[in-house]
Order: structure tokens, then C-alpha cells, then sequence
């Protein structure tokens, strides 16, 4: 089947490269003009590790990542007042674990289809309509292509999803966060494979040491401390860090003047989607578009490319019915998917506490992570991925 996929992030390129085994001809359309890089550092292990290995790029996957040693929490002046060593997550995954940028873990996974599957950079589907036994898509150009299928892999804010399931806010959980994340070179001081963070009440700053002489900063506030509207530009958006951090201790100011230095800036509300159903007609959802466990839940990349890897194994099983594949791929990864964003959601709580007494706990809890079963009870059922990779003949 001729398949178009929206999104040339994570889940996209995953599906396209199990599609193209499979003897479909994906054809991968992403909005940015070129592959997006960067990002948040992401926490990478569990069925996003096993999928990586069973695509061959799991060795280019590790050479990117680095193997943080410890989470360490400061308090204003600089103090260390908690954190853990990352030995705890190692324990629970079976070694298999690794962090690295989002863009990276993309870059790998579109280098296993680059030159194989056909891309169109810079462009988005403004719309669809399914006759004749398939779907026209209309491109932003303004070109029509017609496909046999549509997959939204378009993140978030899908624009897939909105043009089939309807606005957004339907489907949008909102955690009550907002978080912002940049990278800028030769900031000091830098603490080499640490993540170092600095909480008070309602908001957090954090930041990580990459190579290359660059670091990460993510920033991280409750929706209610905040005292402007939603940003709409960057300039905005700088303001508005500036406020809610102001008077923040630690680097915060340091950081603040590092924003300026910043070449992007992400920011964004910490959400989740949930859909009562992840396709309509000819047309599935996968990722984040479907299913968004939230930035707090760590793991949607992997989710995503687990979604993506099943849709293409459960079309194999099918024959031709896609309709049967769509509900068997559902089916399977439901119950799953729908535990990790109830986790998530658990986690978000105490993730930034609400006032220094929380916040206080949170760091007297960290201190105990390293001893058994404190990890396992505190934040076992994020790290736990219980569920059944079925092995296709992909």
C-alpha cells in the first residue's frame, strides 16, 4: 500500500522503516524544511530499546547517549540537599537504559530510511478526503497526492488529528505545567555527566553537560505561578522566564542571560492526549498524536516507536485489512499506553512540589533512592514496561 505519514520525528520514520520491509511504500511528510535536531535529553530504555535493537541502529543509538552517573539537587546557594545515583534505573532496566538529545535518537532512526523512503521536507497535509478506495491529501504547495493510508505522527499539537477527529481541546489533558528547554555553548560552571537541579516552590531549573562544549537547560513552572498570558513569540516567551524565574536562586540568573544566547527555545504546556480511538476510516493516529504520555512520563519516544512498529507488524498480519489492523494495534497497546500516562500523571504531583515543606520531602526521598525498593515503590510503574512485543515477520 502507498502510505503517507505526517511527522519525521520519532514514530513516523520508525513506521516508514518497518513499512519499507514490509514491501509498502511509505512516503514521510514533515513541516520543518529540514530534519529537526536537538531537544530535551531524553531518559531511553524499555520497548523504544528493544525496537532500536531490532532496527539495527542500537550501536549508533549508544554512541550518542551518555551514561549520567547522578541526579544531583541543589539548593539556592549551591548546596546539594538530594538527588541519587542513576545506578537505580540501570538496576531496574536490566542495564539496558541510556540518555541522549530527542534529536539524535531521530537523526538514527531516519538514517535507517533515508535514501530508501521518499521524504518531502517543508511540507504538511492541510487536508484529506477519502473516496475511491483511498485517501487525496492535500499538500500546504498545494499539490494532491493520493495515498491508500494516512498516519498522523505529528506529535502534540497534531495537525492530522485535528483535520480528522476535530479541535484539539477535546482531546487535551492538561498536566498543569509549562516547561521550556534551550542549548547554548560554553556556559559555566559544567558538572560532566550529572543533572544538576535547583527547585522552589511551583518551578524548577535543571541543567546537563553535552559534548561539544553545549548545555541543556529545561525549565520547568507550575501553570499557577504564572502572572502573564500565554507567550505568543519569543520575545514573549523570554519575559515571561524571566518573570516566573526572576528572583529564582542559584544560576537562575546566569541562565536567564543564557536564554538570550539560545539559537531556539522550546516551550510549551505539559499535556496529555486522550482519544477514545486512534483511527477514523483510513486514517490512524500514532505517538504522541494518539496517545501523549506527557514530557514528565519519559518514555513517549519509546511508546511511539512501539506504536509504530506494531500498526506495521499487525497491517503484515492482516493482509489488506487495515481496518482489523487499526483495532488489533489498539488493542494490544491500549491497556498498555493508558497505565504509563495514569503513572505520568501520579508523577507530575510530586514532581514539583507546591511549597518548600514538599519540596523538602522530595529531596529527604531521593536521598533513600539507592536502597531496595525504595526506587521499585517511588517510580516502578514509569520504569516498567509491561507488555508483550509480539515478534513479526517484518
Amino acid at each position: 500500500m502507498k502510505i503517507a505519514i505526517q511527522g519525521a520525528g520519532i514514530g513516523g520514520p520508525t513506521l516508514a522503516y518497518w513499512l519499507h520491509r514490509a514491501g509498502h511504500e511509505p512516503t514521510l511528510i514533515e513541516e520543518a524544511p529540514r530534519l529537526r535536531t536537538g531537544g530535551y535529553v531524553i531518559d531511553f530504555w524499555g520497548v523504544g530499546y528493544t525496537i532500536a535493537e531490532r532496527m539495527g541502529i542500537l550501536p549508533e543509538v549508544l554512541e550518542a547517549g551518555y551514561s549520567f552517573g547522578e541526579l544531583r539537587l541543589l539548593d539556592a546557594r549551591g548546596r546539594r540537599v538530594g538527588g541519587f545515583s542513576t545506578d537505580v534505573f540501570r538496576r531496574m532496566t536490566g542495564g539496558r537504559f541510556t540518555s541522549l538529545p530527542r534529536g539524535d535518537l531521530a537523526a538514527a532512526i531516519y538514517r535507517a530510511v533515508e535514501g530508501r523512503v521518499e521524504t518531502l521536507f517543508g511540507e504538511s497535509i492541510t487536508s484529506l478526503e477519502e473516496a475511491d478506495g483511498g485517501v487525496r491529501v492535500t499538500l500546504d504547495g498545494g499539490a494532491t497526492r493520493d495515498f491508500d493510508l494516512v498516519v498522523g505522527a505529528d506529535g502534540l499539537h497534531s495537525r492530522v488529528r485535528r483535520l480528522v477527529f476535530g479541535p484539539e481541546e477535546r482531546f487535551e489533558k492538561r498536566l498543569g505545567y509549562r516547561v521550556a528547554t534551550f542549548e547554548v555553548e560554553g556556559y559555566r560552571p559544567r558538572d560532566e555527566l550529572v543533572y544538576v537541579a535547583h527547585a522552589e516552590p511551583g518551578r524548577q531549573l535543571a541543567r546537563i553537560a553535552l559534548r561539544g562544549d553545549r548545555t541543556v537547560f529545561l525549565l520547568v513552572f507550575r501553570a499557577d505561578v504564572m502572572q502573564r498570558p500565554e507567550p505568543t513569540d519569543l520575545e514573549e516567551t523570554r519575559a515571561l522566564l524571566r518573570e516566573v524565574f526572576g528572583e529564582s536562586g542559584w544560576e537562575a540568573p546566569r541562565i536567564l542571560d543564557a536564554i538570550d544566547a539560545a539559537p531556539s527555545l522550546y516551550y510549551d504546556r505539559v499535556s496529555q492526549i486522550r482519544m477514545p480511538a486512534w483511527s477514523r476510516g483510513r486514517v490512524m493516529l500514532v505517538g504522541d498524536a494518539a496517545a501523549a504520555v506527557s514530557l514528565l512520563a519519559g518514555e513517549g519516544t519509546g511508546l511511539a516507536m512501539t506504536e509504530a512498529y506494531v500498526l506495521a507488524g499487525e497491517l503484515g498480519l492482516a493482509t489488506g485489512d487495515f481496518r482489523a489492523a487499526f483495532r488489533s494495534q489498539e488493542a494490544r497497546l491500549r491497556p498498555f499506553v493508558e497505565g504509563k500516562q495514569e503513572a505520568a500523571e501520579g508523577f507530575a504531583s510530586s514532581f514539583l512540589p507546591r511549597t518548600r515543606m514538599g519540596i523538602w520531602f522530595r529531596n529527604q526521598v531521593t536521598r533513600v533512592m539507592g536502597l531496595p525498593g525504595v526506587a521499585e515503590f517511588t517510580v516502578g510503574r514509569t520504569v516498567a514496561d509491561d507488555v508483550e512485543l509480539p515478534e513479526y515477520a517484518l
